[in-house]
Protein backbone atom coordinates (compact mmCIF):
# COMPACT_ATOMS: atom_id res chain seq x y z
CA UNK A 1 0.00 0.00 0.00
CA UNK A 2 1.69 3.24 -1.24
CA UNK A 3 2.07 6.10 1.60
CA UNK A 4 -0.21 9.07 1.85
CA UNK A 5 0.65 12.16 0.11
CA UNK A 6 2.17 14.47 3.14
CA UNK A 7 -0.01 17.56 3.07
CA UNK A 8 2.11 20.87 2.61
CA UNK A 9 2.75 23.71 5.86
CA UNK A 10 0.62 26.13 4.01
CA UNK A 11 -2.57 23.86 3.22
CA UNK A 12 -2.43 23.03 7.10
CA UNK A 13 -2.82 26.43 7.78
CA UNK A 14 -5.18 27.36 5.67
CA UNK A 15 -7.66 24.16 6.06
CA UNK A 16 -8.27 25.75 9.58
CA UNK A 17 -10.59 28.05 9.76
CA UNK A 18 -9.81 29.67 12.93
CA UNK A 19 -6.35 31.10 11.47
CA UNK A 20 -7.71 33.25 8.77
CA UNK A 21 -10.76 34.54 11.29
CA UNK A 22 -7.64 35.34 13.64
CA UNK A 23 -6.35 38.45 14.50
CA UNK A 24 -2.99 39.69 12.38
CA UNK A 25 -0.54 39.23 14.88
CA UNK A 26 -1.93 35.78 15.98
CA UNK A 27 -2.02 34.60 11.93
CA UNK A 28 1.57 35.69 10.99
CA UNK A 29 2.89 33.82 14.46
CA UNK A 30 0.72 30.68 13.53
CA UNK A 31 1.79 30.55 9.25
CA UNK A 32 5.40 31.33 10.22
CA UNK A 33 5.43 28.37 12.72
CA UNK A 34 3.96 25.90 10.30
CA UNK A 35 6.14 27.34 6.96
CA UNK A 36 9.11 26.78 9.54
CA UNK A 37 10.38 30.58 9.60
CA UNK A 38 11.65 31.86 12.35
CA UNK A 39 10.13 34.89 13.02
CA UNK A 40 7.75 37.83 10.56
CA UNK A 41 6.87 41.22 11.06
CA UNK A 42 4.19 43.10 8.76
CA UNK A 43 4.88 46.65 8.00
CA UNK A 44 2.24 48.68 6.63
CA UNK A 45 2.60 52.26 4.46
CA UNK A 46 1.47 55.32 6.23
CA UNK A 47 -0.79 57.23 4.19
CA UNK A 48 1.32 59.64 2.95
CA UNK A 49 4.02 56.69 1.75
CA UNK A 50 6.69 58.26 4.17
CA UNK A 51 7.06 55.40 6.51
CA UNK A 52 6.74 51.71 7.51
CA UNK A 53 4.11 51.16 10.49
CA UNK A 54 4.95 47.56 12.14
CA UNK A 55 1.27 46.47 12.88
CA UNK A 56 2.65 42.45 14.18
CA UNK A 57 5.48 43.54 16.64
CA UNK A 58 6.65 45.93 18.82
CA UNK A 59 9.74 47.72 16.72
CA UNK A 60 10.74 50.77 15.03
CA UNK A 61 8.66 52.57 12.11
CA UNK A 62 11.31 52.59 9.31
CA UNK A 63 11.49 55.68 6.37
CA UNK A 64 10.63 54.54 3.15
CA UNK A 65 13.36 56.63 2.00
CA UNK A 66 16.82 55.56 3.35
CA UNK A 67 15.83 51.90 4.40
CA UNK A 68 16.30 48.58 2.66
CA UNK A 69 12.81 47.84 4.12
CA UNK A 70 11.95 51.24 1.87
CA UNK A 71 13.98 49.79 -0.81
CA UNK A 72 11.71 46.73 -1.27
CA UNK A 73 8.63 49.02 -0.87
CA UNK A 74 9.84 51.13 -3.74
CA UNK A 75 11.08 48.55 -5.94
CA UNK A 76 8.66 45.99 -5.34
CA UNK A 77 11.41 43.80 -5.26
CA UNK A 78 12.84 41.89 -2.19
CA UNK A 79 15.95 42.69 0.06
CA UNK A 80 18.20 40.58 2.37
CA UNK A 81 19.90 42.27 5.04
CA UNK A 82 22.73 40.87 7.67
CA UNK A 83 22.61 41.60 11.42
CA UNK A 84 25.71 43.26 12.93
CA UNK A 85 26.17 39.72 14.54
CA UNK A 86 25.83 37.92 11.60
CA UNK A 87 23.61 35.17 12.99
CA UNK A 88 20.83 36.56 11.53
CA UNK A 89 19.14 37.51 8.26
CA UNK A 90 16.68 39.25 7.69
CA UNK A 91 14.63 39.37 4.30
CA UNK A 92 12.16 42.36 3.19
CA UNK A 93 9.61 40.92 0.62
CA UNK A 94 7.18 43.42 -0.96
CA UNK A 95 3.57 43.29 0.43
CA UNK A 96 1.52 43.31 -2.79
CA UNK A 97 -2.19 42.86 -3.21
CA UNK A 98 -2.41 42.51 -7.25
CA UNK A 99 -0.83 46.01 -8.11
CA UNK A 100 -1.22 47.49 -5.30
CA UNK A 101 1.32 48.37 -2.61
CA UNK A 102 0.62 47.41 0.68
CA UNK A 103 4.03 47.67 2.69
CA UNK A 104 6.21 45.40 3.34
CA UNK A 105 7.36 41.85 5.52
CA UNK A 106 10.15 40.91 7.55
CA UNK A 107 11.18 37.72 7.49
CA UNK A 108 13.58 36.94 9.82
CA UNK A 109 15.77 33.73 10.21
CA UNK A 110 19.03 32.21 11.41
CA UNK A 111 19.81 30.66 7.62
CA UNK A 112 18.77 31.66 4.13
CA UNK A 113 17.73 29.06 1.68
CA UNK A 114 15.63 28.76 -1.30
CA UNK A 115 12.78 27.27 0.58
CA UNK A 116 13.06 30.20 2.93
CA UNK A 117 12.62 32.16 0.03
CA UNK A 118 9.79 30.66 -1.59
CA UNK A 119 7.94 30.08 1.76
CA UNK A 120 8.16 33.98 2.98
CA UNK A 121 6.87 34.88 -0.71
CA UNK A 122 3.79 32.58 0.27
CA UNK A 123 3.49 34.08 3.43
CA UNK A 124 3.92 37.51 1.88
CA UNK A 125 1.37 36.96 -0.62
CA UNK A 126 -1.27 35.35 2.14
CA UNK A 127 -0.62 38.21 4.13
CA UNK A 128 -1.46 40.70 1.55
CA UNK A 129 -4.71 39.25 1.22
CA UNK A 130 -5.60 39.05 4.58
CA UNK A 131 -5.00 42.80 5.45
CA UNK A 132 -6.95 43.78 2.40
CA UNK A 133 -9.67 42.08 3.91
CA UNK A 134 -9.30 43.24 7.35
CA UNK A 135 -8.46 46.68 6.84
CA UNK A 136 -12.05 47.17 5.21
CA UNK A 137 -13.72 47.00 9.02
CA UNK A 138 -10.30 46.73 11.43
CA UNK A 139 -10.13 50.44 12.79
CA UNK A 140 -6.91 49.93 14.06
CA UNK A 141 -4.94 49.44 10.43
CA UNK A 142 -6.15 52.75 10.04
CA UNK A 143 -5.30 54.41 13.43
CA UNK A 144 -1.76 53.03 12.53
CA UNK A 145 -1.40 54.15 9.37
CA UNK A 146 -2.00 57.78 10.11
CA UNK A 147 -0.15 60.39 11.41
CA UNK A 148 -2.32 62.85 12.36
CA UNK A 149 -6.19 63.55 12.89
CA UNK A 150 -7.91 63.77 9.61
CA UNK A 151 -10.69 66.30 8.61
CA UNK A 152 -14.32 65.80 8.58
CA UNK A 153 -14.41 66.51 4.43
CA UNK A 154 -11.43 64.30 4.29
CA UNK A 155 -12.86 61.96 5.78
CA UNK A 156 -16.27 61.26 3.90
CA UNK A 157 -14.32 61.36 0.55
CA UNK A 158 -11.56 58.83 1.44
CA UNK A 159 -14.13 56.23 2.59
CA UNK A 160 -15.32 56.76 -1.34
CA UNK A 161 -11.91 56.07 -2.86
CA UNK A 162 -10.48 52.69 -4.48
CA UNK A 163 -7.03 51.27 -4.04
CA UNK A 164 -3.83 53.67 -5.04
CA UNK A 165 -3.34 51.45 -7.47
CA UNK A 166 -5.21 48.45 -9.31
CA UNK A 167 -3.88 46.82 -12.88
CA UNK A 168 -3.54 43.39 -14.39
CA UNK A 169 -1.39 42.04 -17.60
CA UNK A 170 -2.38 44.93 -19.99
CA UNK A 171 -2.76 47.80 -17.71
CA UNK A 172 -1.83 49.78 -14.45
CA UNK A 173 -3.77 52.81 -13.29
CA UNK A 174 -2.62 54.52 -10.11
CA UNK A 175 -2.94 57.67 -8.20
CA UNK A 176 -2.19 59.73 -5.66
CA UNK A 177 -4.37 62.71 -3.59
CA UNK A 178 -3.02 65.49 -1.15
CA UNK A 179 -2.95 67.13 1.46
CA UNK A 180 -3.93 63.73 2.72
CA UNK A 181 -5.68 64.51 6.16
CA UNK A 182 -7.35 67.98 4.45
CA UNK A 183 -8.81 67.24 0.85
CA UNK A 184 -12.06 68.83 -0.16
CA UNK A 185 -13.30 68.66 -3.17
CA UNK A 186 -10.53 66.32 -5.39
CA UNK A 187 -10.69 62.40 -5.79
CA UNK A 188 -10.14 59.99 -8.44
CA UNK A 189 -11.81 56.90 -9.36
CA UNK A 190 -10.68 53.42 -11.58
CA UNK A 191 -11.89 50.42 -12.02
CA UNK A 192 -11.04 47.49 -14.41
CA UNK A 193 -14.45 45.28 -15.83
CA UNK A 194 -13.91 42.81 -18.45
CA UNK A 195 -11.34 44.46 -20.98
CA UNK A 196 -11.93 48.28 -20.00
CA UNK A 197 -10.01 50.28 -17.73
CA UNK A 198 -12.24 53.21 -16.53
CA UNK A 199 -10.59 55.98 -14.84
CA UNK A 200 -11.49 59.20 -13.56
CA UNK A 201 -10.20 62.82 -11.82
CA UNK A 202 -13.08 65.43 -9.84
CA UNK A 203 -12.43 68.48 -8.69
CA UNK A 204 -15.56 70.31 -6.91
CA UNK A 205 -16.05 73.78 -6.60
CA UNK A 206 -14.75 74.68 -2.56
CA UNK A 207 -12.51 73.11 -0.01
CA UNK A 208 -15.27 72.76 2.55
CA UNK A 209 -17.71 69.33 3.24
CA UNK A 210 -20.12 70.64 0.95
CA UNK A 211 -17.15 70.39 -1.74
CA UNK A 212 -16.63 66.99 -0.70
CA UNK A 213 -20.32 66.41 -1.10
CA UNK A 214 -20.76 67.29 -4.61
CA UNK A 215 -17.80 64.88 -5.27
CA UNK A 216 -19.45 62.04 -3.90
CA UNK A 217 -22.60 62.07 -5.88
CA UNK A 218 -20.52 62.50 -8.38
CA UNK A 219 -18.58 59.27 -7.69
CA UNK A 220 -21.31 57.06 -6.58
CA UNK A 221 -23.57 58.47 -10.36
CA UNK A 222 -20.61 57.44 -12.50
CA UNK A 223 -20.24 54.24 -10.43
CA UNK A 224 -23.98 53.45 -10.41
CA UNK A 225 -24.05 54.01 -14.35
CA UNK A 226 -20.90 52.33 -15.12
CA UNK A 227 -22.44 49.71 -13.48
CA UNK A 228 -25.48 49.05 -15.83
CA UNK A 229 -23.31 49.03 -18.55
CA UNK A 230 -23.97 52.76 -19.39
CA UNK A 231 -21.40 54.05 -22.18
CA UNK A 232 -19.50 56.86 -21.89
CA UNK A 233 -21.33 59.41 -22.92
CA UNK A 234 -24.31 58.04 -21.00
CA UNK A 235 -22.07 58.11 -17.61
CA UNK A 236 -21.36 61.59 -17.92
CA UNK A 237 -24.92 62.39 -18.14
CA UNK A 238 -26.40 60.09 -15.60
CA UNK A 239 -23.52 62.83 -13.66
CA UNK A 240 -24.63 65.84 -14.68
CA UNK A 241 -28.53 64.56 -14.42
CA UNK A 242 -27.25 63.69 -10.45
CA UNK A 243 -25.35 66.78 -9.71
CA UNK A 244 -28.52 69.20 -10.82
CA UNK A 245 -31.16 67.21 -9.17
CA UNK A 246 -29.71 66.73 -5.51
CA UNK A 247 -27.22 69.01 -5.65
CA UNK A 248 -27.94 72.26 -7.71
CA UNK A 249 -26.13 74.85 -6.56
CA UNK A 250 -22.75 72.81 -7.16
CA UNK A 251 -20.94 72.17 -10.06
CA UNK A 252 -17.66 69.83 -10.39
CA UNK A 253 -14.78 69.75 -12.92
CA UNK A 254 -13.57 66.08 -14.44
CA UNK A 255 -12.24 64.31 -16.81
CA UNK A 256 -13.73 60.69 -17.51
CA UNK A 257 -11.87 58.09 -19.76
CA UNK A 258 -12.32 54.18 -20.89
CA UNK A 259 -9.88 52.38 -22.42
CA UNK A 260 -9.78 49.51 -24.29
CA UNK A 261 -7.22 46.90 -23.11
CA UNK A 262 -7.31 45.04 -26.39
CA UNK A 263 -6.89 47.67 -28.74
CA UNK A 264 -5.14 50.50 -26.40
CA UNK A 265 -8.31 52.64 -28.06
CA UNK A 266 -9.03 55.80 -25.72
CA UNK A 267 -12.03 57.75 -25.58
CA UNK A 268 -12.68 60.60 -23.18
CA UNK A 269 -15.26 63.26 -21.90
CA UNK A 270 -13.03 66.46 -20.36
CA UNK A 271 -15.81 68.53 -18.67
CA UNK A 272 -13.78 71.99 -17.58
CA UNK A 273 -11.25 70.15 -16.73
CA UNK A 274 -7.56 70.66 -17.35
CA UNK A 275 -6.89 68.33 -20.02
CA UNK A 276 -5.03 64.76 -19.99
CA UNK A 277 -1.46 64.39 -20.83
CA UNK A 278 0.19 62.30 -23.08
CA UNK A 279 3.51 60.43 -22.64
CA UNK A 280 4.75 58.63 -25.59
CA UNK A 281 8.35 57.35 -25.22
CA UNK A 282 9.44 59.43 -22.42
CA UNK A 283 8.11 62.62 -24.77
CA UNK A 284 5.46 64.85 -23.42
CA UNK A 285 3.00 64.55 -26.95
CA UNK A 286 2.02 68.00 -26.67
CA UNK A 287 -1.66 69.37 -27.47
CA UNK A 288 -2.43 65.60 -27.87
CA UNK A 289 -5.65 65.58 -25.86
CA UNK A 290 -6.46 69.19 -25.95
CA UNK A 291 -10.16 69.35 -26.94
CA UNK A 292 -12.39 72.33 -26.81
CA UNK A 293 -13.46 73.75 -23.41
CA UNK A 294 -16.51 72.15 -22.01
CA UNK A 295 -19.00 73.23 -18.80
CA UNK A 296 -18.18 71.63 -15.20
CA UNK A 297 -20.43 68.54 -14.86
CA UNK A 298 -24.02 69.99 -13.04
CA UNK A 299 -23.77 72.57 -15.34
CA UNK A 300 -26.13 71.61 -18.19
CA UNK A 301 -27.89 74.78 -18.49
CA UNK A 302 -24.30 75.95 -20.38
CA UNK A 303 -24.43 73.18 -22.71
CA UNK A 304 -27.49 74.38 -24.32
CA UNK A 305 -28.35 71.84 -27.33
CA UNK A 306 -25.24 70.53 -28.07
CA UNK A 307 -24.29 67.05 -26.19
CA UNK A 308 -21.11 66.91 -24.80
CA UNK A 309 -18.35 65.78 -26.87
CA UNK A 310 -16.68 62.48 -26.70
CA UNK A 311 -12.43 62.52 -27.85
CA UNK A 312 -10.74 59.09 -29.14
CA UNK A 313 -7.08 58.56 -29.56
CA UNK A 314 -5.41 55.91 -30.25
CA UNK A 315 -2.64 54.44 -27.74
CA UNK A 316 0.72 53.03 -28.34
CA UNK A 317 2.14 50.31 -26.32
CA UNK A 318 3.86 51.57 -23.08
CA UNK A 319 2.08 54.86 -23.74
CA UNK A 320 1.49 56.48 -20.23
CA UNK A 321 -1.66 59.26 -19.65
CA UNK A 322 -1.62 61.77 -16.50
CA UNK A 323 -4.97 63.42 -15.29
CA UNK A 324 -4.63 66.05 -12.75
CA UNK A 325 -6.21 68.82 -10.58
CA UNK A 326 -4.77 72.20 -11.46
CA UNK A 327 -3.82 72.23 -7.54
CA UNK A 328 -0.92 70.08 -8.88
CA UNK A 329 0.71 72.91 -12.00
CA UNK A 330 -0.34 75.56 -9.45
CA UNK A 331 1.65 74.41 -6.91
CA UNK A 332 5.14 76.30 -5.86
CA UNK A 333 8.43 74.91 -6.43
CA UNK A 334 11.56 75.48 -3.74
CA UNK A 335 12.59 78.66 -5.82
CA UNK A 336 8.93 80.23 -5.08
CA UNK A 337 7.67 79.71 -8.69
CA UNK A 338 4.65 77.63 -9.99
CA UNK A 339 4.98 73.86 -10.95
CA UNK A 340 3.94 74.19 -14.52
CA UNK A 341 2.77 72.10 -16.90
CA UNK A 342 5.90 72.14 -18.61
CA UNK A 343 7.78 71.17 -15.32
CA UNK A 344 5.45 68.61 -13.89
CA UNK A 345 5.28 66.41 -17.71
CA UNK A 346 9.80 66.72 -17.28
CA UNK A 347 9.61 65.46 -13.83
CA UNK A 348 6.95 62.44 -14.83
CA UNK A 349 9.01 61.54 -18.25
CA UNK A 350 12.31 61.71 -15.69
CA UNK A 351 10.89 59.90 -13.23
CA UNK A 352 9.69 56.98 -16.33
CA UNK A 353 13.18 57.06 -17.62
CA UNK A 354 14.40 55.50 -14.57
CA UNK A 355 12.19 52.07 -15.01
CA UNK A 356 10.84 52.74 -11.69
CA UNK A 357 7.47 51.26 -11.11
CA UNK A 358 4.23 53.69 -11.83
CA UNK A 359 3.33 53.86 -8.20
CA UNK A 360 6.79 54.97 -7.25
CA UNK A 361 6.98 57.87 -9.73
CA UNK A 362 3.84 59.07 -8.63
CA UNK A 363 5.09 59.01 -5.02
CA UNK A 364 7.75 60.31 -5.10
CA UNK A 365 6.16 63.66 -7.64
CA UNK A 366 3.73 64.21 -4.77
CA UNK A 367 6.64 64.08 -2.14
CA UNK A 368 8.66 66.36 -4.44
CA UNK A 369 5.59 69.15 -4.56
CA UNK A 370 4.76 68.87 -0.61
CA UNK A 371 8.56 69.13 -0.02
CA UNK A 372 8.65 72.40 -1.88
CA UNK A 373 6.09 74.15 0.03
CA UNK A 374 6.46 72.90 3.94
CA UNK A 375 3.98 70.10 3.63
CA UNK A 376 1.01 72.48 2.79
CA UNK A 377 -0.62 73.33 -0.09
CA UNK A 378 -2.96 76.02 -1.46
CA UNK A 379 -4.93 73.59 -3.27
CA UNK A 380 -6.02 70.28 -3.88
CA UNK A 381 -3.64 68.27 -5.75
CA UNK A 382 -4.47 64.88 -7.16
CA UNK A 383 -2.69 63.07 -10.04
CA UNK A 384 -4.07 59.43 -11.44
CA UNK A 385 -1.93 57.66 -14.37
CA UNK A 386 -2.19 54.84 -15.88
CA UNK A 387 0.08 52.86 -18.86
CA UNK A 388 -1.47 50.41 -21.44
CA UNK A 389 0.67 47.47 -21.71
CA UNK A 390 -0.45 44.99 -24.43
CA UNK A 391 -0.18 41.03 -24.32
CA UNK A 392 2.98 41.39 -26.73
CA UNK A 393 4.82 43.42 -24.00
CA UNK A 394 3.61 41.47 -21.15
Amino acid sequence: MSPQPQEEPLEVFLADRRNLTADLSTAVARCSKALGLQHAVVYLADLQQRHLVPLTDVTSTLPIDGSLAGWAYRTESLRVEESETGDVVTVWFPLLDGAERLGVLAVHTSALTATTLVRGKALAGLLAMMTTSKRTYKDTFVQRTRTEAMELPSEMLRAFLPPRTIGNARVVSTAVLEPAYSIGGDAFDHALTGSMLHASVFDAMGHDLASGLTTAVALAACRNARRTGVDLPGLVECVDDALTQWLPDQFCTAVLTQLDLEKGVLRWSNCGHPPPLLIRDQQLIADAMVGEPEAPMGLVTLLAARPRRTHTLQLEPGDRVLLYTDGVTEARTHDGSLMGLERFADYVIRATATGEPAPETLRRLIHSILDSQDNSLRDDATILMFEWQPAQRR
